[in-house]
């Protein structure tokens, strides 16, 4: 079995954080699930691109899990998970494709 692309774990990852909270109600396990993919994807990102840019990947995972909740008061809770893991993802490939 190949290596899921790293886009796809860390877009995931914001997704399905997300996900396990709003359906479980427990924000805690959506946690977790936030956390585990990250670092799934922290150590990918670090092994394809080299620390510098996982780094400053997994600051835009973070930033773009803070930023949804300012963006969710706009345009509703799951437009604003698709749009953050996203740009997360273009931005894993952006910078995986060039390394």
């Amino acid at each position: 079995m190949g290596r899921i692309p790293t886009s796809v774990v860390a877009a995931s990852g914001l997704v399905g954080g997300y996900g396990v909270a709003r359906w479980t109600k427990q924000r805690p396990l959506g946690g977790v699930a936030l956390a585990a993919a990250g670092a799934v994807a922290a150590r990918q990102w670090a092994r394809s691109a080299g620390a510098g840019k996982a780094t400053a990947l997994s600051g835009l995972y973070v930033a773009a899990f803070a930023g949804s909740h300012p963006l969710a008061k706009k345009v509703g809770a799951w437009p604003s998970v698709f749009a953050v893991a996203g740009g997360v993802a273009l931005a894993s490939w952006a910078v995986e494709r060039k390394a």
